[in-house]
């Protein structure tokens, strides 16, 4: 290995490092650490801009302007009211209709986002029905984990891998991951209505007052909702049809923000732009980067032959390897560097002998998206919850969710590898 590999390797683990402990902001580390990529002539600029994956950006930076302005007209605290009512009040239909409400948003906006916009509501209707909140909330982050392995758009890993690998639409996702995503997503939801049965139990009074509230109240700007609406269902149709009409995901959702914005003035503009998540954005931007020192090093090419050499080539052998190692290392690190780094050391198998790489590809997905779910810094979407749990004098500790997340997350992982063998290897 040579010196450029070694300063290469040192580079990525010090980061890594630093992202891990939490000590310093995410965003700020791994931009230092890919800055000292190309500081250190690791890689070159003009390489290093070639190996930021562009289309994951603007996929995420048209969902979050879309979301942004939809998010004002009231849309997601009328849902939630209208199925608090549906059910009659009862806490345990409310918990399902909650948790179903969070698993489909979390399809088509990212988890995040979606989590953000729900937590709110659920402590207001919790007050209403003087329940706890904690068993709606951890169910909530878990089923948000859950719904975003569905589609393309629902989970960053699943935006990075459709980038990186053009022949996947966003059809692939949904007629592989949506099918075993749903039926992981019942078999979570009937355990944690299980587990949370005893805490779901209020008075015939408070589940008449729920009935009392009025859902339109909530719609604040029935013009702009329409616009979003059809801004939405037209970005959504993009993303179906974006193969058939030769256009990347990232195309669709930037052209689908900037028609919102030209339909809803020019006053939406500046708030749209402060609420996208510019640390994100400039997280998987160092990201890129640092990882493209790995791959220009041979450093990923390496990794790849050692896990062949592992696996013995077998592709059921691989697949399992890298569905596993995904879930336990998305369950305690951070999902998005970790498969920005397998990217390219599964695309160099392809390179190594393995032809069949789809099997790989979903092994991935399924790991890193429901790996999530295993500890409260599995996802972006469990320390935000975890935050907003906390302001409300509500606190989510890391071992209560580990309780009851890890084996949970063990069984989605357990239904995956069957999932993926019955499907793609036998």
């Amino acid at each position: 290995m040579d010196q450029q590999a070694i300063l290469a390797i040192g580079i990525f683990l010090l980061t890594y490092g630093f992202i891990i402990s939490e000590k310093i902001h995410r965003t700020i580390v791994a931009m230092i650490g890919g800055i000292l990529m190309v500081a250190l002539g690791v890689v070159n600029q003009e390489t290093a801009i070639h190996h930021i994956d562009f289309g994951t950006l603007g996929l995420l930076t048209g969902m979050m302007i879309i979301v942004t302005i939809t998010a004002q007209t009231g849309l997601f605290k009328y849902l939630a009211i209208l199925s608090a009512k549906k059910a009659n009040g009862n806490p345990v239909r409310i918990f399902v209709a909650l948790n179903l409400i969070t698993a489909v948003a979390s399809a088509f906006l990212d988890n995040v986002t979606t989590v953000l916009l729900m937590v709110p509501v659920t402590f207001s209707i919790t007050r209403q029905l003087k329940v706890p909140p904690l068993p709606f909330l951890i169910s909530q982050i878990l089923v948000s984990n859950i719904g975003g392995t569905a589609t393309l758009i629902g989970d960053p890993p699943n935006i990075m891998i459709g980038n990186a690998v053009e022949e996947l639409s966003f059809m692939d996702f949904i007629n592989n991951l949506a099918a075993v995503s749903f039926v992981i997503l019942a078999i979570t939801i009937a355990i944690l209505v299980l587990i949370y049965r005893k805490q779901l139990k209020t008075t015939k009074e408070l589940q008449e007052s729920i009935m009392e509230l009025n859902e339109k109240d909530e719609l604040t700007d029935r013009s702009l909702l329409r616009k979003c609406l059809f801004v939405l269902g037209v970005t959504i149709l993009g993303f179906f049809l974006h193969q058939a009409l030769h256009l990347e995901s990232a195309t669709v959702a930037i052209a689908g923000a900037f028609l919102l914005l030209l339909l809803t003035g020019e006053h939406y503009l500046e708030e749209a732009w402060e609420k996208v998540e510019w640390s994100t954005i400039f997280f998987f931007i160092g990201l890129f980067v640092l990882v493209s020192g790995l791959i220009e090093t041979g450093v990923i090419a390496a990794l790849a032959k050692q896990s062949i050499d592992l696996t013995g080539g077998d592709l059921t052998a691989t697949a399992m390897l890298i569905l596993w190692l995904s879930a336990i290392a998305s369950a305690f690190v951070d999902n998005i560097p970790f498969v920005a780094t397998m990217i390219p050391m599964i695309k160099e198998m392809g390179n190594l002998g393995i032809t069949n790489l789809e099997p790989l590809w979903w092994s991935l997905a399924l790991g890193a998206c429901l790996g999530g779910n295993g500890s409260l810094i599995g996802a972006s979407a469990n320390v935000i919850v975890a935050g907003l749990a906390a302001k409300e004098g509500q606190h989510i500790s890391f071992l209560k969710f580990l309780w009851i997340g890890f084996p949970l997350m063990i069984l989605s992982i357990i239904l995956s590898s069957v999932y993926i063998y019955l499907r793609y290897l036998i």
